[in-house]
Protein backbone atom coordinates (compact mmCIF):
# COMPACT_ATOMS: atom_id res chain seq x y z
CA UNK A 1 0.00 0.00 0.00
CA UNK A 2 1.17 3.19 -0.85
CA UNK A 3 2.05 5.83 1.67
CA UNK A 4 0.09 9.28 1.15
CA UNK A 5 2.29 12.52 1.73
CA UNK A 6 0.39 15.45 2.60
CA UNK A 7 1.30 19.24 2.96
CA UNK A 8 2.31 19.58 6.79
CA UNK A 9 1.31 22.15 9.11
CA UNK A 10 4.06 25.44 8.96
CA UNK A 11 2.43 27.93 10.98
CA UNK A 12 -0.71 28.70 12.49
CA UNK A 13 -2.16 31.35 10.23
CA UNK A 14 -0.61 29.48 7.13
CA UNK A 15 -3.70 27.40 5.44
CA UNK A 16 -2.36 26.99 2.04
CA UNK A 17 1.16 26.34 0.23
CA UNK A 18 2.25 26.41 -3.49
CA UNK A 19 4.61 23.72 -4.97
CA UNK A 20 7.21 25.85 -5.85
CA UNK A 21 9.25 22.93 -7.40
CA UNK A 22 9.54 19.03 -7.68
CA UNK A 23 13.09 17.95 -7.34
CA UNK A 24 12.25 14.62 -8.33
CA UNK A 25 10.53 12.75 -11.36
CA UNK A 26 7.35 10.83 -11.02
CA UNK A 27 8.01 6.96 -11.12
CA UNK A 28 11.81 8.02 -9.52
CA UNK A 29 13.00 6.11 -6.40
CA UNK A 30 13.40 7.97 -3.35
CA UNK A 31 15.27 7.56 0.06
CA UNK A 32 13.47 8.49 3.45
CA UNK A 33 13.95 11.59 4.52
CA UNK A 34 15.50 12.84 1.07
CA UNK A 35 14.08 16.26 -0.07
CA UNK A 36 11.95 16.09 -2.82
CA UNK A 37 10.09 19.15 -3.27
CA UNK A 38 10.03 23.00 -2.27
CA UNK A 39 6.71 24.21 -1.07
CA UNK A 40 5.96 27.96 -0.86
CA UNK A 41 3.80 29.54 1.70
CA UNK A 42 3.00 33.72 1.93
CA UNK A 43 6.00 33.69 4.59
CA UNK A 44 8.47 31.22 3.70
CA UNK A 45 9.81 28.84 1.45
CA UNK A 46 10.66 25.19 2.75
CA UNK A 47 12.01 21.76 1.78
CA UNK A 48 9.31 18.68 1.94
CA UNK A 49 11.28 15.24 2.62
CA UNK A 50 9.83 11.61 1.68
CA UNK A 51 8.90 9.92 4.61
CA UNK A 52 10.01 6.30 3.43
CA UNK A 53 11.69 4.60 0.80
CA UNK A 54 10.40 3.87 -2.33
CA UNK A 55 9.15 4.89 -5.77
CA UNK A 56 7.33 8.18 -5.74
CA UNK A 57 4.01 8.74 -7.56
CA UNK A 58 3.03 12.95 -7.65
CA UNK A 59 -0.35 13.66 -6.73
CA UNK A 60 0.20 17.81 -7.18
CA UNK A 61 1.87 19.64 -10.53
CA UNK A 62 4.54 22.07 -9.57
CA UNK A 63 2.61 25.78 -9.48
CA UNK A 64 -0.54 24.21 -8.08
CA UNK A 65 -1.67 25.50 -4.66
CA UNK A 66 -2.36 22.87 -2.23
CA UNK A 67 -4.33 23.21 1.62
CA UNK A 68 -2.74 22.13 4.81
CA UNK A 69 -3.34 18.26 5.05
CA UNK A 70 -3.78 17.69 1.67
CA UNK A 71 -2.24 14.57 -0.31
CA UNK A 72 0.41 16.02 -2.18
CA UNK A 73 1.90 12.61 -3.37
CA UNK A 74 2.55 8.72 -3.01
CA UNK A 75 5.34 6.62 -2.37
CA UNK A 76 5.00 3.12 -3.05
CA UNK A 77 7.31 1.22 -1.05
CA UNK A 78 6.95 -2.25 -2.91
CA UNK A 79 7.21 -0.35 -6.19
CA UNK A 80 9.73 -0.34 -9.01
CA UNK A 81 11.53 2.75 -10.33
CA UNK A 82 12.07 2.42 -14.21
CA UNK A 83 14.82 0.05 -15.14
CA UNK A 84 17.71 0.63 -17.74
CA UNK A 85 17.75 -1.51 -20.77
CA UNK A 86 20.14 -4.45 -20.20
CA UNK A 87 23.70 -4.21 -21.92
CA UNK A 88 24.77 -6.00 -25.32
CA UNK A 89 27.08 -8.69 -25.66
CA UNK A 90 29.91 -7.03 -26.13
CA UNK A 91 29.60 -4.80 -23.51
CA UNK A 92 29.07 -7.66 -20.81
CA UNK A 93 31.90 -9.43 -22.07
CA UNK A 94 34.30 -5.97 -22.05
CA UNK A 95 33.06 -5.21 -18.67
CA UNK A 96 33.72 -8.79 -17.44
CA UNK A 97 37.62 -8.38 -19.42
CA UNK A 98 38.33 -5.55 -16.51
CA UNK A 99 39.64 -6.18 -13.22
CA UNK A 100 37.70 -5.26 -10.70
CA UNK A 101 38.42 -1.94 -9.13
CA UNK A 102 39.38 -2.09 -5.69
CA UNK A 103 36.98 -0.44 -3.51
CA UNK A 104 38.09 2.48 -1.00
CA UNK A 105 38.05 2.13 2.05
CA UNK A 106 34.84 2.98 3.81
CA UNK A 107 35.48 6.44 6.21
CA UNK A 108 34.35 6.33 9.31
CA UNK A 109 31.36 7.91 9.75
CA UNK A 110 29.76 9.33 12.91
CA UNK A 111 27.31 6.95 15.02
CA UNK A 112 24.20 7.98 15.46
CA UNK A 113 23.18 7.71 19.15
CA UNK A 114 19.02 7.63 18.23
CA UNK A 115 18.81 10.98 20.41
CA UNK A 116 17.28 14.77 19.02
CA UNK A 117 18.03 18.18 20.09
CA UNK A 118 15.60 20.80 19.07
CA UNK A 119 17.17 24.56 18.85
CA UNK A 120 14.81 27.00 19.43
CA UNK A 121 15.07 30.66 19.37
CA UNK A 122 16.75 32.16 22.41
CA UNK A 123 15.60 35.31 24.33
CA UNK A 124 17.92 37.63 22.75
CA UNK A 125 16.63 40.98 24.74
CA UNK A 126 13.28 42.10 26.67
CA UNK A 127 11.30 44.45 23.29
CA UNK A 128 12.81 41.55 21.24
CA UNK A 129 9.52 39.15 20.30
CA UNK A 130 11.07 38.13 16.83
CA UNK A 131 14.08 36.84 14.73
CA UNK A 132 15.06 36.39 11.00
CA UNK A 133 17.53 33.95 9.95
CA UNK A 134 20.05 35.89 8.12
CA UNK A 135 22.14 33.13 6.76
CA UNK A 136 22.63 29.41 7.70
CA UNK A 137 26.39 28.87 7.41
CA UNK A 138 25.57 25.14 7.21
CA UNK A 139 24.00 22.84 4.85
CA UNK A 140 21.65 20.68 6.06
CA UNK A 141 22.61 17.43 6.75
CA UNK A 142 25.93 18.80 7.05
CA UNK A 143 27.68 17.52 10.56
CA UNK A 144 28.34 19.81 13.16
CA UNK A 145 30.29 20.23 16.33
CA UNK A 146 29.25 21.34 19.44
CA UNK A 147 29.65 25.27 19.32
CA UNK A 148 30.16 25.61 15.75
CA UNK A 149 28.50 28.51 14.35
CA UNK A 150 25.97 27.25 12.08
CA UNK A 151 23.77 30.17 11.51
CA UNK A 152 23.42 34.07 11.51
CA UNK A 153 20.10 35.81 12.88
CA UNK A 154 19.06 39.21 12.91
CA UNK A 155 16.22 40.74 14.78
CA UNK A 156 15.80 44.75 14.68
CA UNK A 157 18.59 45.54 16.67
CA UNK A 158 21.65 43.44 15.56
CA UNK A 159 23.20 40.54 13.92
CA UNK A 160 24.19 37.63 16.44
CA UNK A 161 25.64 33.74 15.58
CA UNK A 162 23.77 30.52 16.37
CA UNK A 163 26.28 28.09 17.61
CA UNK A 164 24.90 24.35 17.89
CA UNK A 165 23.99 23.02 20.80
CA UNK A 166 24.95 19.64 20.21
CA UNK A 167 27.39 17.48 18.33
CA UNK A 168 25.18 15.47 15.14
CA UNK A 169 23.52 15.39 11.99
CA UNK A 170 21.85 18.96 11.20
CA UNK A 171 18.72 19.18 9.91
CA UNK A 172 17.27 22.55 8.82
CA UNK A 173 13.66 23.71 9.56
CA UNK A 174 13.77 27.20 9.37
CA UNK A 175 14.95 28.45 5.73
CA UNK A 176 16.87 31.55 5.08
CA UNK A 177 14.68 34.93 5.24
CA UNK A 178 12.26 32.87 7.29
CA UNK A 179 11.10 35.24 10.58
CA UNK A 180 10.38 33.40 13.87
CA UNK A 181 9.01 34.28 17.28
CA UNK A 182 11.12 34.04 20.32
CA UNK A 183 11.55 30.26 21.64
CA UNK A 184 10.35 28.89 17.67
CA UNK A 185 12.19 25.95 16.07
CA UNK A 186 15.07 26.64 14.01
CA UNK A 187 16.92 23.35 13.31
CA UNK A 188 17.26 19.97 14.99
CA UNK A 189 20.05 18.10 15.36
CA UNK A 190 20.25 14.31 15.01
CA UNK A 191 22.45 13.69 18.19
CA UNK A 192 25.94 11.38 16.96
CA UNK A 193 29.32 10.34 17.96
CA UNK A 194 32.61 10.62 15.63
CA UNK A 195 33.94 12.57 13.18
CA UNK A 196 32.11 13.74 10.41
CA UNK A 197 32.87 11.77 6.87
CA UNK A 198 34.89 13.27 4.82
CA UNK A 199 33.40 14.60 1.54
CA UNK A 200 35.80 13.55 -0.72
CA UNK A 201 34.16 10.44 -1.78
CA UNK A 202 31.15 12.79 -3.02
CA UNK A 203 33.22 14.43 -5.09
CA UNK A 204 34.88 11.95 -6.76
CA UNK A 205 31.85 9.89 -7.58
CA UNK A 206 30.36 13.63 -8.80
CA UNK A 207 33.54 13.99 -11.16
CA UNK A 208 32.47 11.78 -13.96
CA UNK A 209 29.58 13.05 -14.97
CA UNK A 210 30.94 15.87 -14.96
CA UNK A 211 33.55 15.30 -16.97
CA UNK A 212 30.78 13.45 -19.30
CA UNK A 213 28.80 16.58 -19.46
CA UNK A 214 25.66 14.85 -17.96
CA UNK A 215 23.61 17.65 -16.25
CA UNK A 216 21.01 16.75 -13.39
CA UNK A 217 17.28 17.48 -13.32
CA UNK A 218 17.97 20.30 -11.14
CA UNK A 219 20.25 22.20 -13.48
CA UNK A 220 19.15 25.28 -15.02
CA UNK A 221 16.38 25.80 -12.46
CA UNK A 222 15.92 28.11 -10.14
CA UNK A 223 14.84 27.59 -6.48
CA UNK A 224 11.57 29.34 -5.84
CA UNK A 225 13.12 32.85 -3.64
CA UNK A 226 15.69 32.60 -7.15
CA UNK A 227 13.09 32.61 -9.75
CA UNK A 228 11.26 35.91 -8.06
CA UNK A 229 14.38 37.46 -8.42
CA UNK A 230 14.63 36.85 -11.98
CA UNK A 231 11.22 37.46 -13.00
CA UNK A 232 11.71 40.68 -11.52
CA UNK A 233 14.45 41.38 -13.36
CA UNK A 234 13.19 40.19 -16.68
CA UNK A 235 15.99 37.63 -16.68
CA UNK A 236 14.98 34.48 -18.29
CA UNK A 237 16.38 31.77 -15.79
CA UNK A 238 18.60 30.01 -19.37
CA UNK A 239 21.00 33.02 -18.98
CA UNK A 240 22.00 32.30 -15.31
CA UNK A 241 25.05 29.38 -14.79
CA UNK A 242 23.73 27.91 -11.21
CA UNK A 243 26.47 27.27 -8.52
CA UNK A 244 23.75 25.39 -6.43
CA UNK A 245 23.94 21.24 -6.57
CA UNK A 246 23.15 19.86 -9.83
CA UNK A 247 23.29 23.31 -11.52
CA UNK A 248 20.65 24.85 -9.86
CA UNK A 249 20.11 28.44 -9.37
CA UNK A 250 20.34 29.56 -5.95
CA UNK A 251 18.88 32.82 -4.55
CA UNK A 252 22.67 34.62 -4.54
CA UNK A 253 23.29 33.47 -8.45
CA UNK A 254 19.89 35.51 -9.18
CA UNK A 255 20.58 38.82 -7.53
CA UNK A 256 24.10 38.50 -8.93
CA UNK A 257 22.65 38.03 -12.53
CA UNK A 258 22.40 40.67 -15.05
CA UNK A 259 20.02 41.09 -18.22
CA UNK A 260 22.04 40.30 -21.11
CA UNK A 261 22.17 42.75 -24.11
CA UNK A 262 19.94 40.91 -27.05
CA UNK A 263 22.67 39.54 -29.95
CA UNK A 264 22.93 41.67 -33.02
CA UNK A 265 20.72 40.35 -35.91
CA UNK A 266 21.86 41.00 -39.41
CA UNK A 267 19.97 44.04 -40.99
CA UNK A 268 16.26 43.51 -42.64
CA UNK A 269 15.09 45.74 -45.49
CA UNK A 270 11.51 47.13 -43.93
CA UNK A 271 9.36 49.47 -45.01
CA UNK A 272 10.07 52.79 -44.17
CA UNK A 273 8.25 53.66 -41.19
CA UNK A 274 6.71 56.80 -39.72
CA UNK A 275 9.21 59.05 -37.84
CA UNK A 276 10.30 58.30 -33.89
CA UNK A 277 9.75 60.24 -31.10
CA UNK A 278 13.40 61.96 -29.89
CA UNK A 279 14.78 59.52 -26.95
CA UNK A 280 15.00 60.95 -23.49
CA UNK A 281 18.43 61.93 -22.92
CA UNK A 282 20.15 59.92 -19.72
CA UNK A 283 19.63 56.52 -18.38
CA UNK A 284 15.94 55.37 -17.20
CA UNK A 285 16.67 52.00 -15.46
CA UNK A 286 15.22 50.84 -12.15
CA UNK A 287 16.02 48.19 -9.69
CA UNK A 288 14.43 46.98 -7.08
CA UNK A 289 15.76 45.34 -3.86
CA UNK A 290 13.79 43.73 -0.84
CA UNK A 291 13.67 45.40 2.54
CA UNK A 292 15.95 44.01 4.81
CA UNK A 293 14.55 42.61 8.09
CA UNK A 294 16.20 45.68 10.21
CA UNK A 295 15.46 48.16 7.39
CA UNK A 296 11.26 46.70 8.23
CA UNK A 297 11.77 46.78 11.96
CA UNK A 298 12.54 50.51 11.51
CA UNK A 299 9.97 51.58 9.56
CA UNK A 300 7.49 49.64 11.70
CA UNK A 301 8.83 51.05 15.07
CA UNK A 302 8.75 54.79 13.55
CA UNK A 303 5.38 54.53 11.96
CA UNK A 304 4.47 53.65 15.82
CA UNK A 305 6.61 55.72 17.26
CA UNK A 306 4.41 58.79 15.17
CA UNK A 307 0.97 57.19 16.06
CA UNK A 308 1.59 56.31 19.52
CA UNK A 309 2.95 59.21 21.01
CA UNK A 310 2.41 63.08 21.63
CA UNK A 311 5.70 63.68 20.45
CA UNK A 312 6.58 67.87 19.86
CA UNK A 313 10.22 69.71 19.38
CA UNK A 314 11.76 72.47 20.47
CA UNK A 315 15.10 74.45 19.44
CA UNK A 316 17.61 76.41 20.90
CA UNK A 317 21.04 77.79 19.51
CA UNK A 318 24.56 77.32 21.45
CA UNK A 319 27.29 79.22 20.86
CA UNK A 320 30.06 76.47 20.40
CA UNK A 321 33.08 79.08 21.00
CA UNK A 322 33.99 78.09 24.21
CA UNK A 323 34.17 74.96 24.14
CA UNK A 324 36.32 74.69 20.52
CA UNK A 325 38.68 77.52 22.38
CA UNK A 326 38.77 74.48 25.33
CA UNK A 327 39.26 71.85 22.95
CA UNK A 328 42.15 73.64 20.91
CA UNK A 329 43.94 74.58 23.98
CA UNK A 330 44.34 71.13 25.83
CA UNK A 331 43.14 68.46 23.00
CA UNK A 332 46.96 67.73 22.46
CA UNK A 333 47.86 67.19 26.14
CA UNK A 334 44.21 65.48 26.33
CA UNK A 335 45.44 62.68 23.51
CA UNK A 336 48.85 62.45 25.17
CA UNK A 337 47.94 61.50 28.56
CA UNK A 338 44.23 59.10 27.59
CA UNK A 339 45.43 58.27 23.95
CA UNK A 340 41.42 59.69 22.50
CA UNK A 341 40.81 62.31 21.08
CA UNK A 342 38.89 65.19 22.36
CA UNK A 343 35.15 65.52 20.90
CA UNK A 344 32.21 67.29 20.69
CA UNK A 345 30.18 64.13 21.96
CA UNK A 346 31.73 64.08 26.17
CA UNK A 347 30.47 67.73 26.12
CA UNK A 348 27.20 66.99 25.06
CA UNK A 349 26.83 63.76 27.26
CA UNK A 350 28.13 65.39 30.57
CA UNK A 351 25.49 68.58 29.94
CA UNK A 352 22.62 66.19 28.77
CA UNK A 353 23.76 64.13 32.28
CA UNK A 354 23.45 66.97 34.39
CA UNK A 355 20.28 68.04 32.91
CA UNK A 356 18.56 64.95 32.97
CA UNK A 357 19.26 65.08 37.13
CA UNK A 358 17.56 68.04 37.60
CA UNK A 359 14.15 67.67 35.08
CA UNK A 360 14.21 63.85 35.63
CA UNK A 361 10.78 63.12 33.39
CA UNK A 362 13.14 63.96 30.52
CA UNK A 363 14.79 60.52 31.37
CA UNK A 364 11.81 58.98 32.35
CA UNK A 365 9.65 56.24 29.99
CA UNK A 366 5.95 55.01 30.48
CA UNK A 367 4.95 51.48 31.13
CA UNK A 368 1.53 51.46 30.74
CA UNK A 369 -0.31 53.25 33.31
CA UNK A 370 2.90 53.55 35.27
CA UNK A 371 5.58 56.50 34.36
CA UNK A 372 9.04 55.02 35.56
CA UNK A 373 11.99 57.52 36.43
CA UNK A 374 15.50 56.60 36.24
CA UNK A 375 18.20 57.95 38.76
CA UNK A 376 20.43 57.09 36.19
CA UNK A 377 21.52 57.59 32.78
CA UNK A 378 22.17 55.58 30.13
CA UNK A 379 22.86 57.68 27.26
CA UNK A 380 21.62 56.00 23.59
CA UNK A 381 23.76 57.72 21.00
CA UNK A 382 22.83 57.16 17.11
CA UNK A 383 25.41 55.31 14.85
CA UNK A 384 25.31 55.34 11.02
CA UNK A 385 26.58 51.70 9.61
CA UNK A 386 25.89 49.87 6.22
CA UNK A 387 23.10 47.97 7.88
CA UNK A 388 21.10 51.14 8.89
CA UNK A 389 20.72 53.10 12.29
CA UNK A 390 21.67 51.72 15.61
CA UNK A 391 21.60 53.24 18.62
CA UNK A 392 24.06 51.55 21.33
CA UNK A 393 23.83 53.08 24.85
CA UNK A 394 27.14 54.30 27.74
CA UNK A 395 25.71 52.75 30.28
CA UNK A 396 25.67 55.33 33.75
CA UNK A 397 27.00 58.01 31.64
CA UNK A 398 26.81 60.65 34.46
CA UNK A 399 29.48 58.50 36.45
CA UNK A 400 32.03 58.39 33.46
CA UNK A 401 34.58 61.32 33.02
CA UNK A 402 35.22 63.07 29.47
CA UNK A 403 38.00 60.67 28.63
CA UNK A 404 35.93 57.53 29.50
CA UNK A 405 33.23 59.11 27.92
CA UNK A 406 35.22 59.49 24.45
CA UNK A 407 36.42 56.02 24.53
CA UNK A 408 33.46 54.44 25.42
CA UNK A 409 31.85 56.25 21.69
CA UNK A 410 34.72 55.48 19.84
CA UNK A 411 33.83 51.11 21.25
CA UNK A 412 30.65 51.16 20.52
CA UNK A 413 30.71 53.15 17.20
CA UNK A 414 33.33 51.13 15.58
CA UNK A 415 31.44 47.81 17.28
CA UNK A 416 27.84 49.15 15.19
CA UNK A 417 30.21 49.98 11.96
CA UNK A 418 31.53 46.33 12.08
CA UNK A 419 28.12 44.76 12.58
CA UNK A 420 29.91 43.13 16.10
CA UNK A 421 27.28 45.39 18.57
CA UNK A 422 25.58 42.55 21.15
CA UNK A 423 21.51 43.02 22.33
CA UNK A 424 22.64 43.98 25.78
CA UNK A 425 24.80 47.02 23.85
CA UNK A 426 21.61 48.47 22.25
CA UNK A 427 18.97 47.88 24.99
CA UNK A 428 17.71 49.89 28.12
CA UNK A 429 19.08 53.13 27.49
CA UNK A 430 17.10 56.33 29.02
CA UNK A 431 17.96 59.43 27.06
CA UNK A 432 19.11 59.31 23.32
CA UNK A 433 22.06 61.71 21.85
CA UNK A 434 21.95 61.61 17.42
CA UNK A 435 24.12 63.80 15.64
CA UNK A 436 23.28 65.13 11.89
CA UNK A 437 25.46 67.11 11.77
CA UNK A 438 28.22 65.26 10.81
CA UNK A 439 26.09 64.69 7.42
CA UNK A 440 25.34 68.44 7.07
CA UNK A 441 22.80 68.79 9.05
CA UNK A 442 21.32 72.45 9.68
CA UNK A 443 18.42 71.62 11.25
CA UNK A 444 15.81 68.68 11.64
CA UNK A 445 13.18 66.90 14.02
CA UNK A 446 14.86 63.88 15.44
CA UNK A 447 12.00 60.96 16.19
CA UNK A 448 11.63 59.46 19.35
CA UNK A 449 13.66 56.14 20.39
CA UNK A 450 10.71 54.27 22.38
CA UNK A 451 10.63 53.85 25.06
CA UNK A 452 12.10 56.71 25.92
CA UNK A 453 10.84 60.21 26.44
CA UNK A 454 13.07 62.63 24.45
CA UNK A 455 15.81 62.44 22.37
CA UNK A 456 18.75 65.45 21.64
CA UNK A 457 19.26 66.39 17.76
CA UNK A 458 23.14 67.98 17.35
CA UNK A 459 23.36 69.65 13.84
CA UNK A 460 26.49 71.28 11.98
CA UNK A 461 28.20 74.37 13.45
CA UNK A 462 28.05 77.44 10.82
CA UNK A 463 29.37 81.23 11.57
CA UNK A 464 26.78 83.37 12.18
CA UNK A 465 26.10 86.93 12.58
CA UNK A 466 25.23 87.26 16.41
CA UNK A 467 25.13 90.04 18.99
CA UNK A 468 26.80 89.74 22.15
CA UNK A 469 27.24 92.84 24.69
CA UNK A 470 25.26 95.01 22.35
CA UNK A 471 27.92 94.30 19.70
CA UNK A 472 27.46 92.22 16.36
CA UNK A 473 29.65 89.59 16.54
CA UNK A 474 30.66 86.15 14.17
CA UNK A 475 30.46 83.07 15.99
CA UNK A 476 30.25 79.54 15.32
CA UNK A 477 26.52 78.77 16.48
CA UNK A 478 24.80 75.13 16.26
CA UNK A 479 21.07 74.77 16.31
CA UNK A 480 19.89 71.94 19.12
CA UNK A 481 16.65 69.96 18.67
CA UNK A 482 14.84 68.29 21.58
CA UNK A 483 11.91 66.01 20.41
CA UNK A 484 9.72 64.77 23.76
CA UNK A 485 6.50 62.84 24.63
CA UNK A 486 4.70 65.69 25.42
CA UNK A 487 2.26 63.07 27.33
CA UNK A 488 5.13 63.16 30.04
CA UNK A 489 7.37 65.96 29.36
CA UNK A 490 5.32 69.03 30.26
CA UNK A 491 6.46 72.30 27.57
CA UNK A 492 8.29 74.33 30.66
CA UNK A 493 10.48 70.95 31.41
CA UNK A 494 11.56 70.63 27.76
CA UNK A 495 12.13 74.22 27.35
CA UNK A 496 14.07 74.20 30.56
CA UNK A 497 15.89 71.17 30.20
CA UNK A 498 17.51 72.46 26.39
CA UNK A 499 17.72 75.79 28.22
CA UNK A 500 20.00 74.42 30.41
CA UNK A 501 22.16 72.36 28.32
CA UNK A 502 22.49 75.45 26.59
CA UNK A 503 24.11 77.51 29.27
CA UNK A 504 26.70 74.32 30.30
CA UNK A 505 28.19 74.10 26.89
CA UNK A 506 28.28 77.75 26.45
CA UNK A 507 30.44 77.65 30.05
CA UNK A 508 32.04 74.42 29.91
CA UNK A 509 33.97 75.48 33.25
CA UNK A 510 30.67 74.56 35.11
CA UNK A 511 30.50 70.85 33.39
CA UNK A 512 33.98 70.14 34.63
CA UNK A 513 32.84 72.07 38.35
CA UNK A 514 29.77 70.11 38.73
CA UNK A 515 28.18 73.84 39.27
Amino acid sequence: MALQIKVPAVGESITEVTIGNWLKKDGEAVQADEIIAELESDKATFELRAESAGVLKIVKQQGETVPIGEVICEIDANGQAGTAPAPKKEEAAAAASKPAATPAPAPSAPKATGGVKEMKVPAVGESITEVTISTWLKKDGDFVQTDDIIAEVESDKATFELPAEATGILRIVAKGGETLPIGGLICRIEIAEGAAAPAKQESAAAAPAQASGDKTYAAGHPSPAAGKILDEKGIPAGQVAGTGVGGRVTKEDAQKAQAQAPASKPAESKPAAAPAVPAVAGARTERREKMTSLRKTIAKRLVSVKNETAMLTTFNEVDMKPIMELRSKYKDQFKEKYGVGLGFMSFFTKAVCVALKEFPAVNASIDKEEVIFHDYCDVSIAVSTPRGLVVPVIRNAEALSFNQIESEVIRLATRGRDGKLSIEEMTGGTFSITNGGVFGSMLSTPILNPPQSAILGMHNIVERAVVKNGEIVVRPIMYLALSYDHRIVDGRESVSFLVRVKELLEDPGRLILGV
